[in-house]
């Protein structure tokens, strides 16, 4: 039996898909292209109005830089929202390696 997703559910995801579309296409406009940047995903509280932004980054060494350009970017990137989506509130945004891929891409090696 499907469980059905509350009206508040519904929200949550649609702001997490609205996030992570609008910093993917803020990051791959913004970087300059000495790596690979990809959103991997979104973890929006609405309570708290806060969303955490995993990013992935390659090559591996330059993953720190990346990080650090985008921390810096984050007043750009929440500005580039308020202008592209109709969020009527912008949640507090902070941007994170995502270490689960990493590790993904690991256990993938090794198989």
């Amino acid at each position: 039996m499907k469980a059905k997703r509350t009206p508040i559910a519904f929200k949550n995801e649609k702001i997490t898909h609205i996030l992570k579309e609008l910093a993917s296409e803020f990051l791959s406009m913004e970087s300059n292209r000495q790596s690979l940047v990809t959103v991997t995903k979104v973890e929006y509280s609405s309570r708290s109005k806060q969303a955490t932004i995993y990013i992935s980054v390659m090559p591996d060494h330059k993953a720190e830089a990346a990080l650090d350009f985008a921390k810096r970017q984050r007043a750009a990137l929440r500005g580039y929202i308020k202008e592209k989506s109709r969020l009527s509130i912008l949640p507090f945004l902070d941007i994170q390696l995502d270490i689960g891929e990493k590790n993904r891409q690991k256990i993938d090696d090794l198989i």
